[in-house]
């Protein structure tokens, strides 16, 4: 099980990190169309700065989620260090628990405030698009981010336990 977790875990990070280089060339592809039709065609397309600013948030929040599976968030960890092995696996098992937590409680009021009818009636203000789109962004990663952070507590508990991969 311990297998399939932590591949299922690398399947989700290799479809992620494919994803936020598509919107990242697709941010760039629509703002130098934009420059290029603005300037040289006087003629500027509408909906490029909403339509940029959503793919910003999914890139945002994508590129959260990858930070969170290869563990490179920006964190003070001056303790785990000091700690000899195991012990430095419990603590990071314990604080990853929490982590898991705040990303599950966040997914779940993201989850809810999407599904609020005031939010399902909301349309962007050029594209007329339903708005909850891009909101969905919200649950959508920190609930893979509560997965990688699962990926990592079963990580740090296998080293706490001694049992070998």
């Amino acid at each position: 099980m311990f297998k399939l977790i932590q591949k299922i875990d690398q399947s989700l990070a290799k479809a992620e990190q494919v994803l936020v280089v598509i919107l990242t060339a697709g941010i760039a592809s629509i703002m130098m169309s934009q420059v290029v039709m603005r300037y040289f065609f006087s003629a500027p397309i509408f909906w490029a700065e909403e339509i940029s600013v959503q793919l910003l948030v999914f890139v945002t929040l994508f590129g959260l989620s990858l930070l969170v599976q290869r563990v490179q968030l920006v964190t003070i960890d001056f303790l785990p260090r000091a700690l000899p092995g195991r012990a430095r696996h419990a603590l990071l098992a314990v604080l990853g628990l929490v982590m898991l937590c705040l990303l599950v409680f966040v997914a779940k009021l993201g989850w809810e405030w999407i599904n609020r009818a005031d939010v399902r009636l909301e349309l962007g203000a050029t594209t007329q698009l339903p708005r909850w789109y891009n909101f969905s962004a919200l649950p959508l990663a920190f609930g893979v981010m509560a997965f990688h952070q699962f990926a990592a507590i079963l990580r740090d508990l296998r080293a706490v336990t001694g049992v070998s991969k």
